[in-house]
Parts: structure tokens; sequence; C-alpha cells
């Protein structure tokens, strides 16, 4: 009996796994990807080739819902410069749900990230082609 509760629960945890899609995890989640990355996120967090930049980012806040829809409001500093603007646009997942492609009224907020962690309470993207790494907690 203990041997089959045993088979039955890794049985149940595969079936709801996630297939370690990503490098920083998580290996098994409960929820799919898409109710992962719906939440309303701010910056913990942003490296450039691993040193801390997060100064640079004063506020960065991203709203994301589970049909698609996107908002991100930035506030921050970029080589001596402020900037501040908010634009609504939409996300989708790319490359077999690794990667997210964010499409905004503002072109210059567009972009696609590799997903490094997607966990509940934690969103880890790093630039497709450069070297910024952000990582997102609830706000």
């Amino acid at each position: 009996m203990k041997k089959n509760m045993i088979g039955l629960l890794v049985a149940t945890a595969f079936a709801f796994q996630s297939c370690d899609d990503y490098p920083d995890g998580p290996l098994v989640s409960l929820k799919s990807k898409t109710e992962r990355v719906a939440n309303d996120w701010k910056i913990g967090e942003a490296l450039d080739e691993g040193t801390d930049i997060t100064s640079d980012y004063e506020r960065y806040e991203l709203s994301l819902t589970k049909d698609g829809e996107a908002i991100l409001t930035a506030n921050y500093n970029l080589l001596g410069i402020n900037y501040e603007f908010t634009t609504s646009g939409t996300w989708v997942f790319l490359s077999n749900e690794t990667k997210l492609s964010f499409d905004f009224e503002n072109d210059d907020a567009d972009g696609i990230y590799e997903i490094l962690r997607l966990k509940e309470d934690e969103l880890w993207l790093k630039e497709d082609a450069g070297t910024i790494e952000l990582h997102f907690m609830p706000r």
C-alpha cells in the first residue's frame, strides 16, 4: 500500500510538472505557466552581466494578465538620464514557452526575454539578445 501511494504521488507530480523548462526552476508546479506569469510584478533585482544595477530602476512595474494583456510602468535612470513612462500592450510565450515576447504601444519597451525562473512569486527574465537580467517579485 505504501509503495502504491508513493508511486501515485510521483506520477501526479510528473503530470503537473512543467518539465524543467527554466534554468533556475522550479522543477514542479501545480499552476500553469500562464497562471504563474499573470501577476502584478515589481523589480526586486536588476543585473547587467552579474553587476547589480537595481538602483537604476527606481520604479519598474509590470502587470500581466492571463489573457495576454500587459502594462509597463517605468521610472529608471540610464546613463544619468531619467526615463518615465507607462505603456500598454500584449505578451505571449515563444520557443516552447521558454521565452516571453512583449509588444507595447511604446515600441522602445518591446522585447523578447528568456525565462530563467517562473514561480508564483518570482519571475526572472534575461534579455534575449542582451545582458540585462530582471528579477521580478509580486507588488
